[in-house]
């Protein structure tokens, strides 16, 4: 099973209808274009029990459950989720999926797991960071050429705005017991400043994104 499928979760069951809007215009998108998946149907919850705030801010006015999830339909009807709304990483005002650049990074020989955060930029308001943990048999080769190395391959397959500005070496990625990725740890970590590994930047994203 390709990376491209590990979030596929299946077609959409009968009675119910699915879109794909873009979050930040509302417009209903096409086929394999991602954004909030919306659900409408009678199973779906009508609202929040003594709740009408939480109700207003999940619900529209047609009745479309805004799920909060990201994620794309193609043409086949399969539904794949990639990431949370919450999660997404704005880099002027455009959305990147951090699973997205997850799952190519994991793609990669040297890769054994990889985590992307959000962070803050000057220019563009916030700029993807990875968080890498390298195969064993990586482990003591030189980092700093590691890095640039993973840095390029992301510039390589991925436009501009999915750059990744830095790269930060890690001996374990946080994860819950379900194996989520505990993006709010990885956070703490980076906000306070602890277990910094070896990092390397990308002096070339930085500067275009001044353009």
């Amino acid at each position: 099973m390709g990376y491209e499928y590990a979030f596929r979760v299946g077609t959409i069951v009968a009675n119910t209808e699915v879109k794909i809007i873009d979050p930040d215009t509302g417009a209903e998108l096409g086929y394999n274009q991602p954004g909030e998946i919306l659900a409408r149907g009678p199973q779906v919850v009508m609202g929040y029990l003594n709740n009408p705030k939480a109700t207003r801010e999940t619900f529209d006015e047609d009745g479309w459950l805004h799920t909060g999830d990201v994620g794309k339909i193609d043409e086949e009807g399969f539904i794949t989720i990639t990431d949370r709304i919450k999660e997404m990483i704005k880099v002027k005002g455009i959305g990147v999926a951090p699973a997205e650049l997850e799952d190519l990074l994991l793609g990669h020989p040297d890769v054994e797991d990889a985590a992307v955060l959000a962070v803050p930029d000057e220019y563009s308001g916030e700029r993807p960071k990875a968080y890498v943990v390298l195969k064993p048999a990586r482990k003591d080769d030189d980092l700093v050429a590691t890095g640039r190395k993973l840095i390029k391959y992301v510039q390589e397959k991925k436009v501009r705005h999915k750059w990744l500005v830095e790269v930060e070496f890690t001996e374990e990625i946080p994860k819950s017991a379900s194996g989520k990725i505990l993006r709010r740890v990885l956070r703490e970590q980076q906000k306070n400043g602890g277990k910094k590994g070896t990092v390397v930047r990308n002096d070339e994203s930085a500067a275009k994104a001044r353009l």
